[in-house]
């Protein structure tokens, strides 16, 4: 997970679907700001977000951004 700030972020983005998955779980993704497959947000680099990002981490994929 590479993540930073000042015109660096994350883009999280959802590659599997999270049906079937626990609700804490579909609860992260919607406070991440992804609703569907493919959903892309870039976030910035904070303990919350790298957290939530872990959460998940089997559903998502972060990748730095410029």
């Amino acid at each position: 997970m590479a993540m930073g700030f000042a015109r660096v972020g994350s883009t999280d983005w959802v590659r599997f679907s999270y049906i079937g998955s626990k609700q804490n779980h579909r609860d992260t993704l919607r406070s991440l700001g992804l609703k569907r497959m493919h959903d892309v947000v870039v976030k910035e680099d904070r303990p919350e977000i790298r957290g939530m990002a872990q959460t998940v981490r089997h559903l998502v994929t972060v990748e730095e951004v410029d």
